[in-house]
């Protein structure tokens, strides 16, 4: 059944009081510590570890009835960085920003936000209500006011100041946001980016020592979601706050995050800059969610890696060491570290069984000969035929990561 504008507008403000409380203080001391430039992070950024920590969950539980949907995380989130929780659909890391928010209360754990305990479910279950927290929130459909125009929605948080400083506060929002010249137009004249922008500046307004993003941009289509992703780590770059995403995107989290937090299960599995989550992945769980995972079966014999395409230098491994000589292993491959050459077929690793176009590129999936399947990364120009044989030629320029079996 639909709804009418009003009902949507009261349920919309709901929300908004729940989490966008009023903050005398300002979020950060500055800009994040990883650094970016055009809204990519960089390797020279420097170390995030250096900064004051704005928001602490200690061994942060949360059970519904039989269910343990977040088990024992621990993390810390630091001043100006932008963190994201990512992770399969039902691990836990919603669950983990909505208490964060105060819209769940934890079973077990404690949640410290800028040096105040919001949450401890271990020492006479203190819990902080989500209007008194200094979180802001920026939802998935945006939840803008329909009934206001652009101005309104953005001064929504700012309850207790006066008319002057409202107007340069939305003033100063609406330019950050790129969006001066449409303050007075309602929601409904707004493509979804322009929504995106001035929910983030509504959400910005009140100065909250946390803004957190709620698979912002899952309700956005895939050219814009792109562009969008860019230019919302610019605002939040430029306005210096410390915020926290949630997303299964892979893609979304590398991209604009400081730091990556994996999630598998209600645990964290790995955190991390995204460069080093990705070539350096902890698990074979992470190692298959982020990017096109392949794993050889091999052996490590006198320095040497023996797989279904071949031997190699096991020093070719991440921290390799003597002390696992003998033992079986699984090694991380992806598709730009294998190459695929047409062979005969007596002396051929497998066949090419399938093959997808990505524009500039193919992938080719390569059933090997011992059973195993990996995919290769070829230009466009470069065509296999399926069910050609093939040699596969392990080109990686880096150290590969590797799992005991």
């Amino acid at each position: 059944m639909a709804h009418s504008e009003q009902t949507d507008s009261r349920q919309a403000a709901d929300r908004a009081k729940a989490t966008a409380s009023v903050s005398s203080a300002a979020a950060t001391d500055g800009p994040a510590d990883g650094a970016s430039i055009d809204g990519i992070p960089t390797d020279e950024a420097p170390d995030s570890s250096s900064a004051e920590a704005v928001l602490s969950l200690s061994n942060v539980t949360k059970e519904f009835g039989p269910e343990r949907a977040v088990d024992g995380v621990s993390l810390e989130v630091r001043s100006g960085e932008l963190l994201t929780f990512l992770g399969p659909s039902g691990c836990g890391k919603t669950t983990t920003l909505r208490m964060v928010a105060g819209l769940e209360e934890p079973t077990a754990g404690s949640i410290t936000l800028a040096d105040e305990t919001v949450a401890d479910a271990d020492d006479g279950g203190a819990f902080v209500a989500p209007e008194r927290r200094d979180v802001g929130i920026v939802f998935q459909n945006f939840a803008l006011f329909p009934h206001l125009t652009v101005r309104e929605n953005v001064a929504f948080g700012l309850e207790d100041a006066d008319d002057a400083e409202t107007t340069a506060r939305v003033d100063e929002l609406l330019e950050l946001v790129e969006m001066t010249e449409h303050g007075d137009k309602t929601p409904d004249q707004l493509s979804g980016g322009q929504k995106q922008r001035i929910a983030l500046a509504r959400s910005l307004a009140p100065e909250p020592d946390v803004l957190l993003l709620d698979e912002p941009f899952s309700n956005l289509d895939v050219r814009l979601r792109v562009e969008m992703r860019e230019e919302v780590r610019r605002i939040l770059k430029a306005a210096g706050v410390t915020a926290i995403s949630v997303t299964h995107d892979q893609e979304e989290a590398l991209s604009i995050s400081d730091r990556v937090a994996v999630m598998n299960d209600g645990s964290i599995e790995q955190v991390g800059r995204p460069e080093s989550v990705f070539e350096q992945p902890e698990s074979k769980f992470v190692a298959s969610f982020l990017g096109r995972a392949s794993f050889l079966e091999g052996r490590l014999r006198e320095g040497q890696v023996e797989t279904g395409v071949g031997r190699f230098n096991a020093a070719t491994l991440e921290g390799y060491d003597t002390t696992y000589d003998g033992a079986p292993v699984d090694v991380l491959v992806r598709p730009d570290d294998l190459r695929a050459t047409p062979a005969d077929e007596d002396v051929a690793d497998g066949v090419v069984v399938s093959r997808q176009y990505v524009g500039p590129s193919f992938i080719y999936r390569v059933e090997l000969d011992s059973g195993e399947a990996v995919h290769c990364l070829h230009n466009h120009v470069e065509e296999f035929e399926l069910d050609q044989p093939v040699s596969i030629d392990l080109i990686a320029d880096h150290p590969l990561a590797w799992y005991p079996r």
